[in-house]
């Protein structure tokens, strides 16, 4: 029994078999390239430095009734109750069991007349009661390697979880402001379908008055009919923006429509906050995070296959009591007790040990090669988004500038064709201008607002590992 209990006590305290896992590093720039773009505010709930009450209630309706982080939260139980499951491996087994057995013995068979020969009774009821152990000695650190596995899973689960509810408050913030992009641009082209409806009039009066050609006319009711086209594509985005909000949110299309239908001004895009080091995405980013858990993981499953190289020692025993009879069930003399050591090892298996540690190292390195991938794409994604809202935000302010001296130049145009200096091809080349200009304006601010969101989620705004509120609200059901 003594090489038993030794053999326990070094299960207990003793090193598992397999690589132990190190943080893996990555040679990143001190800083990015765009970091004079980032402030050094905090940016948990950044969806409120948009300033938009409405935006805000969206993301926070969307972080707890999507669909996608419904699922995610599923997956976080599911991994809760593997790495549960895992740590209960290492500990002893109990069973208990009991059973009535009633046995009448045929005459016409050997064990009954040999039984009914020596006056044994040929029926009996047979009573019993017990309790089996059963514990596997982790000697070489096989079930503690899967232990450690589980839990990395599951800080993956979490943290994949994150990196949903990050996406989902990006992509939620992305659809409204896509919405109010396209009712800024549908306002842009009804204001112009208005003035272009004034001035078929006023060529019309022209024409009635013998002073304008047909021609101009026609040019001046085919200019608005243009107009009055490129509003329908408009209203069909508007449309499917509606909708899509509604899905982000976890609700039938159609229940927000009253209140997102009123038309509002596109919000200003926010400086983003969040670390201007490179190497903080590493714990920023939820993404990044998962991808290292799973390395993690990983590593710890070689310790699995390798440990098959060794023996697997158990303990077992059953302890109850058996009687024909109720009254002496309970008896000393009904006490029936056995117990046993096994050992197994895979000593002759024709390499299949050498291909599961082959596999589980080839896991490994596959792990390590996406975890790096994950950063590279994360670095690549700040400094896009980044480039991007500087560029918007140089290009809004060009146009917004253009605007307004195409806006002197179209009443100049007007007031000329009103007093006869220049023809109606001056009005709508000047009415031309400022409707695409105007129409890219909003575009412009549109792809400036969602250019900020870009560079808060590629910086991991909303989540820490500590951690932040959206993967708290996305974890809060799996709870």
């Amino acid at each position: 029994m003594r090489p038993i209990l030794l053999l326990a006590a070094t299960a207990l305290s003793g090193c598992a078999v397999g690589p132990n896992y190190t943080p893996p590093r990555v040679a990143l720039t001190p800083a990015f390239i765009g970091a004079t773009q980032i402030a050094t505010t905090a940016d948990a709930d950044w969806w409120r430095g948009f300033g938009d009450p409405l935006l805000v209630s969206l993301i926070e309706r969307a972080v707890s009734g999507n669909t996608d982080l419904a699922q995610a939260r599923a997956r976080i139980d599911e991994s809760r109750a593997l790495s549960r499951a895992a740590g209960a491996a290492l500990l002893p087994s109990f069973d208990a069991n009991g059973g009535v057995t009633t046995l009448s013995q045929s005459l016409e068979t050997p064990v009954g007349r040999v039984t009914t020969a020596l006056g044994v009774a040929r029926s009996y009821t047979e009573y019993d009661a017990g309790a089996r152990a059963s514990w596997e000695i982790d000697v070489f650190g096989g079930l503690r390697r899967g232990r450690e596995a589980a839990r990395a899973d599951l800080d993956a689960a979490v943290a994949s979880t994150g990196a949903v509810g990050v996406a989902v408050a990006a992509e939620t913030a992305n659809a409204y402001l896509t919405l109010r992009e396209l009712q800024s641009r549908l306002a842009v082209a009804d204001k112009q379908i208005s003035n272009e409806a004034l001035l078929v009039d006023l060529v019309r009066q022209r024409f009635d008055q013998g002073i304008a050609a047909e021609r101009e006319l026609n040019r001046a009711s085919a200019a608005l009919d243009g107009v009055r086209a490129s509003a329908a594509p408009l209203r069909a985005g508007i449309a499917a923006q509606l909708n899509r909000i509604d899905v982000l949110v976890g609700e039938q299309p159609g229940r927000n429509r009253a209140a997102l239908a009123i038309a509002a001004a596109i919000p200003a895009a926010p400086v983003p906050a969040g670390s201007a080091a490179p190497a903080d995405l590493l714990r920023r980013r939820p993404d990044v995070v998962a991808a290292e858990r799973r390395l993690a993981a990983s590593t710890a499953r070689i310790g699995v296959a390798v440990a098959e190289y060794y023996p697997h020692v158990s303990l077992s025993g059953v302890l109850g009591v058996a009687s024909l009879g109720t009254s002496t069930l309970f008896s000393g003399n009904a006490l029936q007790a056995s117990g046993g050591a096994g050992l197994r090892w895979r000593l002759f298996d024709f390499g299949r040990v050498d291909a599961e540690v082959a596999q589980a190292r080839g896991g490994t390195a596959e792990a390590l090669a996406a975890w790096r991938e994950s950063v590279l794409n994360a670095a690549e994604d700040v400094e896009t988004a980044l480039s991007r809202l500087s560029e918007a935000r140089v290009e809004r302010a060009i146009l917004e500038r253009q605007i307004a001296t195409l806006t002197t130049a179209r009443t100049q145009s007007q007031d000329a064709y009103r007093g006869g200096v220049v023809g109606l091809i001056d009005v709508t080349d000047a009415d031309r201008e400022l409707l695409g200009a105007a129409d890219r304006l909003a575009m412009v601010r549109g792809d400036e607002a969602r250019a900020a969101v870009a560079a808060y989620r590629a910086l991991g705004g909303g989540w820490r590992a500590d951690p932040a509120p959206v993967l708290a609200a996305a974890a809060a059901g799996a709870m």
